[in-house]
Parts: C-alpha cells; structure tokens; sequence
C-alpha cells in the first residue's frame, strides 16, 4: 500500500506464538490510541491525516497489525510527539521479522567470529535479495506474498553485521556447487555493492570443465581458471571490465 491511498495494506499480522513482539505492539498501538485521543482527533480523520484507511488505524492501535516504517514516521509529525513515536519503529523494525530469523540475528550482532561452510546454498550474510527471495520461494509448505516479503527483509537485516565496529571475523567457505548454481539471476552471489561478487562461467565445449571464475569488487574485476586455482590471476578495472562483458552483445545482439 502507498501511503495517501486510504486502503489497507497486506496482511502483516503479528506472531501469536512471538510474545514479545505481541507485546511491544500492544503497547506501541495503546500509546498512538492515547496520544491520537489526547490531540482530540477521531481514527478516520487520523488515518487520512497519515495517509492509512480507518480500518488499519483499529488494527494498529489494537496491536493487530504491524505497522510499516512510514506510519510511526508521520503519526510522529501529525501529533506533534517530538520523535518519541517514531523512536518506536526500532523495536517495531524487529517485530515485522520472523521470531526465529530474529532470534539469530541478535546472536550474529554479538559474534566476534563467523565461520560457515556451506554445501548446498551461499550462507545468508552473503545473498543478495534476489537469491534470497528465489531459494524461499521454493520453500514447502509455500510461503504467502507477505511471508515471503518478510523472511527476505530479514535476511537482508542480518548483513548489518558487516558495518558493525569493531568487525567480528568473518569467513566463508563454500562448495564450487553452490557457485555455479545461478539461483535469483544475476548478481545472484553478490553481498552488496560494497561486497566481493563470484561468478562461474564455462564454455559451451564437450569439456564441462572449461570454466573461468570471476570475483567483482567495486573497483576491481579478478580472474581465474576455475580448475588451477593456484595459477596465474588476472586482474582488470571494472568499468573496463563492463566494457568487455558488453561488446559481444553490441556486435551480435543475438548473443
């Protein structure tokens, strides 16, 4: 939902079985209801000044629903709370990610080391959200739209790791399967734009072991033969890099 449509937005229910985040909505939802009474304004002139229908403002102040980032943002502005209501999204922002998602996240944000060896799949801090999103979506029972929103958002929270100060030592050790598979398209094994990107490419050959890979780091393009990894690397810019990925296309668009 946009804010300013007046409509409600999909279900972002809370965890029953998550009593503490049922907790901390309950209680952000009871302090909007008092602060909204206490500016004498009803909940349907309160939800157009916000932007929300009427039906989610109950919902919200009854500690049904999870609001999103925006709605403590401009109830803040509306009723004139000096930022205490916004304040509150901080422990909303947990609420909105699975309990157990959650759980291991606040373990992650007190490690001082990492080390995972991965088999079948790239670790979490290491996805982007489109890899993310594409192995959730094969999950059984399927995920709905809104789960499966939530479940990537979260893994996408857990990268905080890496601006953290000082940094925990972190190391990854992956199976070259889990290079090659491309789930999530491109860019599918990237860690951010400010993060090493790997690739695996082969040739079309009778030899499947034809195959180079690439790691891509925002300045720098490395290359290597993926069977003689101890031999010679080359190493380019990466807009020259760009350039060179490009040209196949622009002489053959068939390509």
């Amino acid at each position: 939902m946009s804010v300013g449509s007046g409509t409600d937005e999909p279900g972002r229910e809370v965890d029953p079985d998550d009593e503490w985040g049922v907790a901390v909505i309950a209680t952000v939802g009871r302090q909007l209801k008092l602060r909204r009474e206490a500016a004498g304004m009803r909940a349907g002139g309160f939800g157009v000044a916000v932007g929300y229908g009427e039906d989610l403002v109950h919902k919200i102040e009854g500690g049904k629903r999870i609001p999103r980032r925006e709605y403590p943002e401009k109830a803040d502005e509306v009723l004139g709370a000096d930022g205490l209501i916004a304040a509150t999204w901080e422990d909303v922002r947990k609420v909105r990610y699975p309990k157990l998602v959650r759980d291991l996240a606040t373990m992650e944000s007190r490690a001082v080391g990492l080390l995972s060896y991965g088999i079948h799949s790239l670790h979490g801090l290491v996805r982007t959200e489109e890899y993310a999103r594409a192995l959730l979506a094969t999950r059984r029972p399927a995920l709905s739209e809104d789960e499966l929103e939530r479940a990537v958002a979260a893994r996408m929270t857990r990268k905080a790791i890496f601006e953290r100060t000082p940094a925990p030592e972190l190391g990854f050790v992956q199976e070259e399967v889990t290079l090659r598979r491309p789930d999530g398209g491109a860019g599918w094994c990237c860690a951010d734009s400010s993060n090493t990107c790997c690739r695996s490419s082969c040739s079309d050959s009778s030899n499947p072991d034809d195959c180079v890979e690439v790691a891509m780091t925002p300045a720098t393009v490395h290359i290597r033969d993926s069977q003689h990894l101890g031999g010679p690397r080359l190493a380019v810019e990466s807009a020259a890099w760009a350039t060179f990925v490009a040209w196949p296309r622009a002489v053959s668009p068939r390509v």
